[in-house]
């Protein structure tokens, strides 16, 4: 059966088409848009009505495609900054009501929940043991600790994304050491006291770990995060954007994608996998009969 996804993002909205069949996703096409739902919220928290009638006509012209596809089924969720801002419900009655989509906002464990059924699910093997998992969005980041396929045992949400930490921390481009040592100050003070357990594995999925293949590889282990933290405070978002072939928006938010991993790492006490497969993922395997 061929199901859909649009998942409204911090940073982004995107669209996942896949064949659906048991405990297996074929995709037949991915896009995304940089909608920056944050950047478009008001003093007061809630999103601009500018920013949800850009987010409306979006989400429609996905869902268009979708249907043109031949998607049977078409899900929506929506994460971390139409949950905490004051009139998330507003977006997703906005969605409804020009586009005719459902859309779940998801709670934190919800989101941790699916992004490792996404990721443990697309793996090419079978963990050893417990496997972690971290998804970094664009208002907030999870961890989780579980067994594969579907069984997830610990996980936290905290509310430190790529988004939000580029878009406090992270202002020249290149972003300077001094600006990078406050980013990794911060998500060390919001990671502060947190005990995880340890995984036999770990895997990374969101925009900025899928982005980090083209620039650091498969695995995310200490010598590519040297190595990609040198690259990314020498060179310009316009120069690595266009040696990498990846939009200058995904560039700008990767440093502070790549704090945030690397404490994830750290946490772990393992090197990240990047995950084929996430929140998106997860909601098409979870609807699988």
């Amino acid at each position: 059966m061929r199901r859909a996804c649009i998942d409204i993002g911090s940073n982004t909205t995107r669209l996942l088409v896949a064949e659906c069949e048991g405990d297996h996703l074929l995709e037949v096409h991915q896009e995304r848009a940089f909608t920056r739902i944050s950047r478009g919220l008001l003093e007061d928290g809630a999103i601009s009505q500018e920013k949800i009638d850009e987010v409306v006509e979006v989400v429609a012209g996905q869902l268009r495609l979708a249907r043109e596809l031949g998607s049977e089924d078409i899900y929506g969720v929506a994460t971390a900054a139409i949950r905490r801002a004051g009139n998330g419900a507003e977006l997703v009655a906005a969605i409804r009501r020009h586009c005719g989509l459902g859309v779940r906002i998801l709670s934190g464990e919800q989101e941790a929940r699916l992004a490792f059924v996404g990721a443990a699910r697309t793996l090419d093997h079978v963990p050893a043991g417990a496997l972690g998992v971290v998804d970094v969005g664009g208002a907030s980041s999870e961890l989780v600790i579980g067994t594969a396929p579907d069984q997830m045992s610990w996980c936290t949400s905290f509310g430190v994304g790529s988004g939000d930490l580029a878009d406090r921390f992270l202002a020249s481009d290149p972003p300077t050491s001094d600006e990078l040592a406050a980013a990794r100050a911060h998500v060390s003070q919001a990671l502060a006291g947190v005990e995880v357990p340890q995984p036999a594995e770990a895997v990374a999925v969101g925009g900025s770990a899928t982005s980090l293949r083209r620039l650091a590889g498969p695995i995310l282990d200490s010598a590519a995060f040297e190595r990609t933290f040198r690259l990314l405070a020498t060179a310009g978002t316009t120069a690595v954007a266009r040696r990498f072939a990846l939009d200058r928006e995904r560039v700008r938010l990767l440093p502070a994608g790549l704090i945030i991993l690397q404490a994830a790492s750290e946490l772990f006490g393992a090197a990240l996998q990047v995950g084929h497969g996430g929140i998106r993922e997860g909601v098409l395997l979870d609807a699988s009969p």
